[in-house]
């Protein structure tokens, strides 16, 4: 009885003892952070919008993420139209009411065999996560790439991350679906993600 109760007791040591890995947290800022997206109107145009409104992190360790997670808040929704945006939140599309948020989490980073001219890795990464939008949680790859850490002129250590992706709205279940004459969406499936951002080291 006491050996067991000593192996325990050296097992929660264990656990206790800081990580050797030197892994740090960032979050992300939202003074110098854009999340976009695009999605064709008409078959002749992209419309460009974003989120005003999230919060997320990055671990780091080595430079080379480890994990990320972001909350979006739906209602930020902002394409510099206000009547469009009301639109957007509606159930014809987001349904902010019902689903105020689209979360983020990372289940898998994989590294990408990138490099650069001096044949060092330039960060470049996919994240692999679960993406839950209008009450539908898929599976997205998000290619991304990380750059620093950098220390500002305020003593603050900072990364940047840049990620592109793209998804099709009818699989979260937003189906809005109106046909013109020519037989093209008024509203494309189709929308690109992208996401430029600067984070802070905790």
């Amino acid at each position: 009885m006491a050996l067991s109760k000593l192996l325990a007791s050296v097992a929660t040591a264990i656990l206790l003892i800081p990580s050797a890995s030197g892994a740090d947290i960032y979050k992300i800022d939202p003074a110098h952070t854009a999340i976009t997206f695009s999605v064709r109107h008409l078959g002749i145009n992209s419309v460009k919008g974003q989120f005003k409104e999230f919060a997320g992190s990055i671990v780091i360790d080595n430079k080379t993420i480890k994990d990320a997670s972001g909350t979006i808040q739906v209602k930020s929704v902002d394409t510099g139209i206000t009547k469009r945006d009301d639109h957007l939140r509606s159930a014809d599309f987001f349904d902010a009411a019902t689903y105020p948020t689209i979360i983020f989490k990372s289940k898998l980073i994989k590294k990408e065999p990138v490099y650069t001219r001096h044949r060092l890795p330039d960060g470049r990464v996919t994240i692999v996560a679960d993406f839950t939008m209008h009450g539908v949680t898929k599976e997205l790859r998000l290619p991304a790439k990380i750059t620093g850490p950098v220390k500002d002129p305020f003593g603050n250590v900072r990364i940047g991350l840049e990620a592109k992706t793209k998804l099709n709205r009818k699989d979260y279940g937003i189906n809005f679906h109106q046909v013109l004459e020519r037989g093209v969406l008024l509203v494309g499936e189709e929308v690109e993600l992208g996401i430029n951002a600067e984070a802070i080291k905790q």
